[in-house]
């Protein structure tokens, strides 16, 4: 026998990047009321997330760009905004299909990736970048275990996102069609929230 107490897995190895998280009714945060975050990174370190169903109608895409002194005015292709989370309002992501990279791009998995530089701000204006991208101004973040927390008290269920989900402009049906991905539909959920 060993004196050795068994490892326990390394929060690491139960990484929720690359996942939805679907805010569950009972969500005493109403910032996140009915929100679809996309989790962009998830450690022992924290989490991180961009929030892909709360569309900003102001600024615009251009009047962005003229703050930020990006050319061309007008663009050759827009970009949605949207409000990424409750943090760093005045920071912007751009969250996107990985069919374009940059220098300062964070790849979560095969398929999208989150750049915060302008390059890809000025690659969408001139008509390039990915086939898909939202620009989130703020984000969500979770200090070390606080995810993981709010996990165990039933204040989000998790899923794996598809492209629509992210991207499309259907914003209204986003939270319904994240949950219909694991085959409940919000009449089945409680208001109330707690351990299972």
């Amino acid at each position: 026998m060993s004196e050795h107490p068994p490892k326990t897995p390394s929060r690491e190895a139960t990484s929720l990047a690359g996942q939805v998280l679907i805010a569950m009714p009972g969500l005493p945060d109403p910032e996140f009321a009915h929100s679809v975050v996309y989790l962009c990174a998830h450690s022992g370190e924290g989490a991180m997330g961009i929030v892909v169903n709360r569309p900003l109608a102001a600024p615009s895409f251009a009047d962005l760009l003229v703050q930020l002194e990006v050319s061309p005015t007008p663009t050759a292709r827009e970009i949605r905004l949207c409000k990424g989370g409750p943090v760093e309002h005045s920071r912007g992501f751009v969250l996107h299909t990985t069919d374009w990279t940059g220098d300062g791009s964070l790849k979560v998995d095969d398929t999208v990736a989150l750049t915060a530089s302008l390059d890809i701000l000025k690659a969408f204006a001139l008509g390039g970048g990915p086939k898909e991208g939202i620009l989130a101004l703020g984000y969500a973040n979770w200090g070390p275990g606080q995810l993981d927390d709010e996990i165990l008290q039933n204040s989000w269920l998790n899923t794996d996102p598809d492209l629509p989900l992210l991207f499309d402009t259907d914003h209204e049906s986003k939270w319904a069609r994240a949950l219909a991905k694991l085959r409940v539909t919000p009449a089945q959920l409680s208001n109330l929230s707690g351990r299972a």
